[in-house]
């Protein structure tokens, strides 16, 4: 089943994303891109250098623990999208020997503030 966003939800996801960007930023990492697609493949929040490991980051926003914490909403299908199209940049971009990881970022809020997990080398 495929879940139809809204243009809000969009802009939601955007805003979390501007706030996972903020936060590696804060801790020293170069922004490289964000929101790479491609093709139908799908599409990486962040691209981004930490010294010199390049990091994809998939970026997760939950407004309650309803359905369980960011961290438990990706599914095996998105890392292995995840990972084609990771897989895709670094061919682009001729990077063949590019050490490079992948991150998540689960942000939560909680009376009004939000919580950042950072998750390094999650998958």
């Amino acid at each position: 089943m495929k879940i139809r966003t809204t243009d809000n939800t969009r802009k939601i996801g955007f805003d979390y994303e501007r706030e996972a960007v903020a936060f590696l930023t804060e801790k020293g990492y170069k922004i490289i891109k964000t929101n790479f697609t491609f093709g139908n493949v799908g599409e990486i929040d962040i691209i981004a250098l930490d010294k010199d490991c390049l990091v994809f980051v998939e970026v997760r926003y939950r407004k309650d623990d309803k359905f369980g914490l960011p961290e438990q909403s990706i599914s095996l299908s998105k890392i292995a999208k995840i990972r084609k199209v990771a897989e895709a940049y670094l061919y682009i971009n001729n990077l063949h020997n590019q050490n490079c990881r992948f991150d998540f970022i689960g942000i939560t809020k909680n009376d009004g503030n939000l919580n950042l997990n950072h998750l390094i080398n999650a998958f």
